[in-house]
């Protein structure tokens, strides 16, 4: 089942005075978190909180939220997670949330052979990763344009051209 509210970041800790809280990015890094003016305290989107400030610090967004003016409320913040709403992104074409790759089904374009789901999606720096498992065993299958054939997230289907070797037993 698609999500409609994405995780964006967990708050850490509080800095200075003023109820400012870091938030670490749950996603592609603080930058992406700067983007929204809303997040929600919970995953239905019914406790949205408005960002009144935002900039990044080293590998954290800092963020100073609506209504969080001290340390004591921005403490009472501490680890809980801030979400997103995914109408409020629009991805370019061909780039997908983690949270809709999960769960994929993954085959051979050419030979229809299914080879397991996506269980995980590494970020190695160059390239993503899926984590694909089948059997028990793990395979490693670099996210590369030209051997994914076709990403279909609401058919719950990934086509991929694999180079040799990387499926085998």
């Amino acid at each position: 089942m698609r999500q409609q509210f994405l995780p964006a970041g967990k708050i850490v800790s509080v800095r200075g005075l003023a109820g400012d809280v870091n938030v670490y990015p749950l996603g592609d890094g603080p930058e992406q978190i700067l983007a929204y003016s809303v997040l929600y305290l919970d995953e239905q989107g019914t406790r949205p909180i408005r960002v009144a400030g935002a900039r990044v610090q080293k590998n954290v967004a800092v963020l100073h939220l609506e209504g969080v003016d001290s340390v004591e409320a921005a403490m009472k913040l501490r680890d809980r997670v801030l979400y997103f709403n995914r109408d409020d992104v629009t991805l370019p074409e061909d780039v997908y949330y983690v949270a809709d790759l999960i769960g994929l089904a993954v085959s051979d374009a050419d030979t229809g052979e299914a080879y397991g789901q996506i269980t995980d999606v590494l970020h190695t720096g160059a390239n993503d990763v899926y984590v694909i498992e089948r059997d028990g065993r793990r395979f490693l299958f670099p996210a590369v344009r030209h051997m994914i054939e076709r990403t279909d997230v609401e058919a719950g289907i990934m086509t991929v051209r694999p180079i040799k070797g990387i499926f085998d037993e």
